[in-house]
């Protein structure tokens, strides 16, 4: 299909559309560096060769699954540019570990779609369900739906009702258990962290959002709204949820002594707007843990909230991964 340069709008888009793909991205140092200079996670397999290759059994550096996660939200943003909001991220699964030198591509299929309600006071809009499939060297990596809300353009609303689905199942941890890194040596990523379900960690290293715009440029992100604050629906530039959550990442990487990897996103929650310079801070609680053989998956929610000069804190992320550690 073709997408015109402005959009796409909800009106060009039909179920069973593939959009147009982007060029395929190798991941190589400089990458990961800038994005460890915008993200600061404490990953020890993406910063540590030497471990890596120890742990994972292959001679090449971890890639962050932040990274790599980011990277395919930003590819799949041929959908949306013109987005006023993104409604939901579902069952995202993370196959297999991405490494150092390797190259993601990224196919976006439009698999429904469902109109707004019209209302006289604003522009006609509609929920568009994306599946995404990001393979590295042709293997898939990453798996997952989304759905943006999209404005309809000048085309007249074109009559879909299709049921777009809940949201993901009861989180069930036995479910990951076939996934490679599960057999990692983790003991070799040092003790690990008394947790118990149900506690509450909140991190006291506070953290800024910056380098938004570079963070979206690195992970060709093509939104709109989050390079040009006339798209806006504040009076300033929204910052890319996938930066928030990269930030919630490096936190639990805090939290989580010798945490290995991401495997999963059973949840997803953009709670509120997030913009350049907020300081933000995280609240992690776990939810569920099962031994596998050298560690644990873990369940964790993880809330952020932004505090701005003289407000309370606003919460801006509600965001439960399931993580391999010790």
């Amino acid at each position: 299909m073709t997408i015109p340069l402005d959009g796409p709008f909800y009106g060009d888009l039909a179920p069973g559309d593939e959009l147009p793909r982007q060029p395929g991205v190798t991941i190589d140092s400089g990458m990961c560096a800038y994005y460890q200079a915008a993200i600061g996670e404490r990953l020890p397999l993406s910063l540590d060769r030497r471990l890596s290759a120890a742990v994972t059994d292959d001679g090449r550096q971890l890639v962050s699954p932040g990274l790599v996660m980011q990277l395919s939200i930003g590819l799949s943003t041929t959908v949306s540019r013109r987005a006023i909001a993104n409604l939901f991220y579902r069952s995202i699964r993370m196959h297999r570990a991405v490494y150092c030198g390797q190259t993601l591509d990224t196919v976006v299929t439009v698999i429904g779609c469902s109109d707004g309600t019209i209302r006289p006071e604003r522009p006609g809009r509609g929920k568009v369900l994306v599946d995404i499939v990001t393979t590295v060297d042709g293997e898939p990596a990453v798996t997952y739906e989304r759905c943006p809300m999209l404005p309809v353009g000048d085309n007249p609303m074109p009559g879909y009702h299709d049921e777009l689905g809940a949201g993901d199942a009861a989180l069930d941890l036995a479910a990951f258990t076939d996934l490679d890194a599960c057999r990692w040596p983790l003991s070799q990523l040092g003790e690990p962290t008394a947790w118990a379900p149900g506690a509450a960690v909140e991190d006291p290293l506070y953290d800024i959002v910056d380098h938004a715009t570079g963070l979206v440029r690195l992970t060709h992100n093509l939104a709109f709204v989050h390079r040009n604050a006339h798209h806006s629906p504040y009076p300033r530039r929204l910052v890319y949820g996938g930066h928030v959550v990269g930030l919630a990442q490096a936190s639990l990487s805090r939290v989580v002594n010798g945490l290995a990897t991401v495997v999963a996103w059973h949840e997803c929650a953009h709670t509120g707007p997030a913009f350049e310079g907020d300081l933000l801070s995280f609240r992690h609680t776990l939810v569920d843990s099962l031994v596998v053989d050298d560690g644990r998956l873990m369940a964790v929610r993880v809330e952020g909230f932004a505090h701005r000069e003289d407000e309370e804190p606003a919460p801006v992320l509600d965001w439960t991964p399931v993580v391999l550690a010790p």
